[in-house]
């Protein structure tokens, strides 16, 4: 009989916390986002400033795809763009709808999810 309470004790536990958990893995992933978006926002910015223009993808920030003299990269130490904390690319389009030039991802929900989930430079200030 005792065991049998125990167990339920546990049972009632993970049910309380286990929401709770994901929760939070959810709200971490958004931050750590928000984050990455702004870092990347900041190299776009330098390597504008070295250029006189933005880059067309966001590989120019890593190899010099335009054969400009005045790129003074690699902007970002790592060799490749890092995926947003759902293992998809971030997504760039310059000129952007919001700015000067968009940086986003689809969050949580990836492209299914619709405008709701997006997570834009734009809405990380």
């Amino acid at each position: 009989m005792e065991m049998v309470v125990v167990v339920a004790i546990i049972a009632l536990l993970a049910t309380i916390v286990t929401p709770m958990y994901f929760k939070h893995v959810k709200k971490a992933r958004v931050t750590t986002t928000k984050t990455q978006i702004a870092l990347i926002e900041q190299v776009v910015m330098d390597y504008q400033l070295d250029n006189g223009r933005d880059p067309q993808v966001l590989q120019d920030l890593i190899t010099n795809q335009s054969s400009s003299p005045k790129w003074d990269g690699p902007y970002l130490k790592s060799s490749s763009i890092p995926p947003d904390p759902w293992g998809n690319a971030y997504l760039y389009t310059s000129p952007g709808s919001h700015g000067r030039f968009d940086l986003y991802s689809y969050g949580p929900d990836g492209p299914s999810g619709g405008s709701k989930s997006i997570i834009g430079n734009w809405d990380t200030k």
